[in-house]
């Protein structure tokens, strides 16, 4: 099943000593050929997991970075179909590499209904493009179950987002659905952010997280420097860099591949002794 491509990429990232990378990029952005050439210059330079976003004309969690590549990729043609179509060439270059669509509901709700199998024939065939997981930002918990239960069927993970403002009841129900891994929202805001990777708050959410958990960790948001993924690396299974990403890439596919290097460079464990 498509999502064992996750699993198997923590593991191997535990084995090695070291958190996972999980790198976002805009698809189409800054067009269909840039984006494309972005997305594979990330994966070479060092990205352990994907995530792919699928523009939308409203990202209300996203901050300035992330708003303004979907502004282009739209302005681009950027559809999902495109999007789709951009999962499968970076799969044809990347056999195991991990691929997380990450996107608003609505999209991924009008391919539901335009696939003549509704939900579960929209869902097997992202599996057979080779996506490996889903991570819906603006679905509570309270209403995946119409998308989460035909992508689980199909093989995809059900990647679970839980925020600082989680509520104990929420943060459980969350867990109890989740598969990959869970996204942890280091800090409430938008993303691009500031983060202080040694917060205390920080650690007591990823500590309940753990307990309550067996799925790998990953934390998001705010994630800008190398020194920020050293730090956190100690703490978490995976740590998730967007618009330090998007920002480079728009300077240069060069300036991209430099800074996921970088970033990839800090994931091993230190000895805390």
């Amino acid at each position: 099943m498509s999502g064992d491509r996750i699993a198997a990429r923590f593991a191997r990232c535990e084995a090695e000593g070291r958190a996972a990378l999980v790198g976002y990029l805009t698809g189409y952005d800054p067009d269909r050929a840039g984006s494309l050439a972005r997305l594979i210059g990330a994966c070479e330079a060092g990205v352990d997991v994907l995530e792919l976003g699928v523009p939308f004309s409203d990202p209300t969690a996203d901050g300035p970075e992330i708003q303004a590549a979907m502004v282009r990729a739209r302005a681009a043609g950027a559809t999902l179909e495109g999007v789709l179509e951009l999962a499968v060439a970076v799969r044809e270059r990347f056999a195991d590499l991990p691929i997380v669509l990450f996107s608003y509901a609505n999209p991924l709700l009008r391919g539901c209904d335009r696939h003549p199998e509704g939900a579960a024939g929209f869902c097997r065939r992202l599996a057979a493009l080779g996506v490996d997981g889903l991570l819906v930002v603006d679905l509570p918990p309270e209403h995946t179950q119409a998308l989460r239960d035909p992508a689980r069927a199909a093989g995809l993970d059900w990647i679970g987002l839980v925020a600082p403002t989680s509520t104990p009841a929420r943060r459980d129900r969350v867990l109890a659905s989740a598969s990959g891994f869970v996204y942890a929202v280091s800090l409430t805001g938008v993303t691009g952010a500031a983060l202080d990777a040694n917060a205390e708050g920080l650690r007591v959410q990823l500590d309940l997280l753990r307990e309550r958990s067996s799925l790998p960790i990953a934390v998001g948001f705010g994630i800008r420097e190398p020194a920020q993924v050293a730090s956190l690396a100690r703490q978490v299974d995976g740590v998730v860099v967007g618009s330090a990403l998007v920002r480079a890439g728009r300077e240069s596919v060069a300036s991209l591949a430099a800074t996921v290097a970088a970033l990839r460079a800090a994931t091993p464990r230190q000895s805390t002794e």
